[in-house]
Parts: structure tokens; sequence; C-alpha cells
């Protein structure tokens, strides 16, 4: 299938081996079994953008998270960029906004167990793997709204640097530490994702990839790709004062 005339990605960065786009929430980076029904993703659209060109994707962003995404132009720059990821030599930042105050800033050390994509895996006990992720509070606020129990709730803007690439780890993490991310379905807090999807007209997952950092994997210079948040996540944030 073509990907339809408008592009929903925003190109970021592009080279002879690596295009970086900002992929919006809601879009699938691939094919996957879980959503065998859709039939757009992001990868089709980055082809578009690589003129026709396949490319090939180095990491991935959970379908509701927005932001940096990267994808390599040939088979060996994806080889040689999985290798620096894996060896822990790429840094990523991701904004989100969570209830509750979490300290200024933190680090949290918590092993996490593979979630499988296999439905018939669902019910076998699945290996434990080291998870680590660090984070600081950007900004909170506090609205006179009675949610939960008590008469206003809180809310906190936070950065996230996860060490480790744990599936949904920034989300488990995040309810590890009891500071969930607003939208999060799985993880998070049922009245606060209703309550922010009725204020602002339509819900979403609060997190957002902003920053990668990496040495080009042909010249070893610094690479820095940055994004802002898309305009609904932005629209949440105005609950913050300026």
């Amino acid at each position: 299938m073509e990907p339809a005339t408008t592009n929903p990605l925003r190109l970021l960065y592009q080279d002879d081996a690596l295009l970086a786009v900002h992929k919006p929430a809601g879009l699938l980076v691939h094919r996957s079994p879980i959503d065998k029904h859709e039939t757009e993703f992001a990868l089709q659209y980055a082809r578009a953008l690589n003129g026709g060109s396949h490319v090939y994707p180095v990491h991935r962003l959970d379908r509701p998270t927005s932001g940096v995404l990267v994808f390599a132009r040939d088979p060996e720059t994806a080889r040689l960029l999985g290798l620096a990821m894996m060896a822990g030599q790429v840094s990523k930042a991701y904004q989100a906004m969570v209830r509750g105050w979490p300290p200024a800033s933190g680090d949290i050390d918590h092993p996490l167990r593979e979630e499988p994509t296999d439905r018939r895996l669902k019910g076998q006990e699945q290996p434990l793997r080291e998870a680590r992720t660090r984070y600081r509070t950007l900004a909170t606020t506090e609205l006179a709204v009675a949610i939960e129990k008590y008469p206003t709730s809180r809310y906190a803007l936070v950065e996230l640097y996860p060490a480790t690439g744990r599936k949904h780890q920034l989300r488990r993490h995040m309810k590890h530490i009891h500071h969930p991310i607003i939208g999060d379905a799985n993880h998070g807090r049922g009245r606060h994702n209703r309550y922010f999807a009725e204020r602002f007209g339509e819900g979403r997952l609060m997190l957002a990839a902003t920053r990668l950092e990496f040495r080009h994997p042909h010249t070893q210079a610094p690479v820095v790709i940055e994004a802002e948040p898309e305009t609904s996540f932005r629209q949440v944030l105005s609950i913050f004062q300026p």
C-alpha cells in the first residue's frame, strides 16, 4: 500500500546514512501482530521521505508515544547503530506528565519482566531483566479539582532518561514509584486519564521522545536530534504556569 498524500512524519535530520523524523502519537512504527487491521505505518511514510527507497528502523516508539524516531538508510548503518544502542552508547530523553509530585530527581533501578508480544506466552513466567531510568522534575502544578480522595490534584512534568530499553519501561517505572504517566491505559490511573481526555477533548499518552544523542556510525561525529512535543501534548501542558 502506498502512503497517503499527506505525510504525518516531520523530517528532523537527514544525511547519506540516517533519516530522523518526528512520529505523531497513534502511528505504529511498523506492522504488528497485535494490530493486524492497521494499514498505515511510520516505516512506509519514512520510505516516502527517502525517495521511495527502503529504510531500516533501528529502534522503536510505542504507538501512543510521539517524538524522535531514527531510521538507517542502509543495512550496514542499521547494524552499527543497533550495536551502539545495545552497548548503551545512545542517549535518549523523554518528557512525561505524571500524577503527583516526584522528588526533584532520582534513579529508578527496578528489574522488569519481559512482556511477550505473542499472546500464547502470556500465561508463562517471563525472564526478569535489569531496567534503570533516571529522571528529573521540570515543573509542578496543583489543580483545584477533586479527582480522587483529595480536594486538589497534583501533577508534574518530568524528563526521563532510560539507561536500558525494556518494553514499556518508562510507563512501568513511573507506576512503580507511584507517579504514573497521564493517559497510560495499562499502567496509569483511569480517573485522571478520563479527566484530561474530557478537559481537552481527546485522550493521549503524555509521553514524548524529545532527544536522541549518539556518535555517527560512520564518522563518529556527535549527532543530537531534538524535537519539541507535538501540539496535542503541549495543549495539556497548559495546566502548568508559563
